[in-house]
């Protein structure tokens, strides 16, 4: 019969006192420092989400008074039907890659330029740049409507001067969603080389002279190494463009078109609203707002997935 051989040290150890387990209030600790933007995110967040997708089964016309009409499927598929709809999808579409254009493609190239300038010269140069981003959006609004003015407008006079007759631009279906992007871009342009110049700054210099010591040229350095490094920077901007330029474009939309003429400037958002708080239609507008956040959902999950393969980071 065989007897099992236990080691000196594994008697010592069951024989050893057992450290004292750590309080209750020591392991809550980690969960109660969350535990406030957690009750925040959930009151602010997700509660009115879950409100927002239960009403959009229902037909409402939001008077307390009235009875809510169960409809099921109902308000999907009438806002899909919609034609406004597929106008404000186009529309929405032209928006973003407009805010593509004006919050990286310009900035990056506004940076690569102004970085062969003095610092000083550099520095007035983005305050100038910056401070439309600091405009509220109905000053943004009054000035432009007064440079766009018809007879005494500066932009007015200046297409005039070339032979262009822009008219009444925000009455113009073919000039208004264009006016709208010309103002936008005049806003975001600002944000963007600041975000910008901020990622060159942080670009560890010693990669470029290096390289220049190899004999590298300007634009060998440029395309080959700074552009490389500012990628997640760049992808951050391109982010920002796809998931809110809509919601920047709808307070210009609001005071200056109307999102008309017809729909000829309106974008998915301005759309929403109009269902919701002109029409007081609850139920389409709860549905369209349910189809919108699923869509930016994906949007912004698979450019997510895009920009962790290809941006380049300096670790």
């Amino acid at each position: 019969m065989l007897t099992p051989v236990i080691a000196r040290d594994e008697i010592a150890d069951a024989s050893a006192p057992r450290p004292p387990r750590p309080p209750v209030r020591r392991l809550l600790s980690p969960y109660l420092y969350v535990l406030p933007a957690v009750a925040l995110v959930t009151i602010w967040v997700f509660a009115p989400l879950g409100q927002t997708v239960a009403l959009s089964f229902f037909d409402w016309n939001m008077l307390p008074t009235s009875p809510r009409e169960f409809v099921g499927w109902g308000n999907y598929v009438d806002v899909l039907a919609l034609p406004e709809m597929q106008q404000a999808l186009v529309n929405t579409g032209l928006y973003i890659l407009a805010g593509l254009v004006f919050l990286v493609l310009l900035p990056l190239m506004a940076v690569l330029v102004v970085r062969r300038l003095s610092t000083r010269v550099s520095n007035a140069y983005q305050a100038l740049v910056f401070l439309p981003y600091l405009v509220t959006p109905v000053a943004t609004g009054a000035i432009w409507r007064w440079l766009f003015a018809e007879d005494t407008g500066a932009v007015s006079a200046w297409a005039e001067s070339i032979g262009l007759e822009l008219g009444n631009v925000f009455r113009n279906p073919d000039l208004s969603l264009w006016a709208i992007v010309v103002i936008l871009g005049w806003q975001m342009i600002g944000f963007g080389v600041l975000m910008v110049n901020a990622g060159y700054a942080g670009i560890d210099r010693t990669y470029a002279d290096a390289a220049s010591v190899d004999g590298a040229s300007e634009r060998r350095i440029t395309w080959s190494i700074i552009v490389p490094l500012l990628s997640p920077t760049l992808a951050f901007l391109g982010l920002m463009a796809v998931l809110l330029v809509a919601q920047w474009s709808f307070p210009l939309i609001d005071l200056l078109t109307g999102g008309g003429p017809g729909s000829s400037s309106t974008n998915v958002y301005h759309l929403l609203f109009v269902f919701g708080f002109q029409n007081f239609d609850a139920g389409i507008a709860a549905a369209a707002g349910v189809l919108f956040f699923v869509v930016f959902l994906l949007i912004a999950w698979a450019f997510v997935e895009l920009t962790e393969r290809l941006s380049f980071f300096d670790d």
